[in-house]
């Protein structure tokens, strides 16, 4: 872990902030912008290792809430295809430098923006076993590249029409599945080490604040403007990583 200065610090402690937010009260959906943001201040690849430990952390406490309440039937759908998204990032790891990273990151973040701002794909036809195998893999892959899983997740559960806790556990039992899948490619491949874990721990404070604040504001905000407000700085995000890998 490079030295980081003040800025640094802040940024990462926003993004842990959102992953727990994320965590217990939005499904994992704005989960992607986490990675995005904390790319930049540190490469796309460490912010990933970093963020693993934590994100690992924000499922304990988030199954606790949530344990029981899941879809099995979905789950088993899902979680086989997400697996095989998570061998393709594991292969294709180191086939991208910092700024191949940042640039692949930034369009999947724009798309997905894009996605949620112009609802660019109908939702409503992504319901059978295939597409929740394709969007299961693509989920995957997403995550382990960017922990950024929520969009192809939640384009296939929410036309599925679950009542919003099933639907909730739903997304938080998959990811803590995903993230535990995660954990032997990140080792196998050197991304993490006991210093990561030292600050995933040091998090923890944070995390279990974002996960009460999420409970806070998915009773108290409108769903729909907060989910617009992540969109249009996702969307930011997005346009800000394309511009740094194309011309830094």
């Amino acid at each position: 872990m490079p030295d980081i200065d003040m800025l640094t610090m802040l940024v990462i402690a926003v993004a842990v902030l959102l992953t727990g937010i994320s965590k217990s009260g939005f499904a994992g959906a704005i989960g992607g912008i986490t990675v995005p943001l904390m790319s930049l201040v540190i490469s796309p690849a460490l912010a990933a290792a970093l963020l693993l430990p934590i994100l690992i952390i924000a499922d304990v406490l988030s199954l606790r809430q949530w344990w029981g309440q899941q879809s099995n039937q979905h789950l088993w759908l899902l979680v086989p295809a997400a697996l095989l998204g998570i061998v393709v990032g594991y292969v294709s790891f180191g086939w991208l430098d910092e700024n191949g990273l940042r640039l692949l990151l930034g369009v999947i973040t724009l798309l997905f923006a894009l996605n949620m701002l112009l609802k660019l794909v109908n939702q409503s036809h992504l319901t059978s076993a295939w597409a929740g195998r394709l969007l299961g893999a693509l989920s995957g892959f997403t995550s382990f590249v960017a922990h950024a899983g929520g969009p192809p997740l939640n384009m296939y559960l929410l036309p599925q029409h679950l009542p919003k806790a099933q639907y909730l556990a739903t997304a938080v039992v998959f990811f803590s599945a995903v993230n535990l899948l995660k954990l032997p490619p990140y080792i196998l491949l050197g991304q993490l080490n006991t210093t990561l874990f030292v600050y995933a721990l040091l998090s923890l404070p944070l995390v279990w604040l974002g996960v009460k604040l999420g409970m806070v504001l998915q009773h108290n905000i409108s769903e729909q403007v907060f989910y617009k407000l992540i969109s249009i700085s996702m969307l930011l995000l997005g346009l800000r990583l394309i511009y740094t890998a194309l011309f830094s």
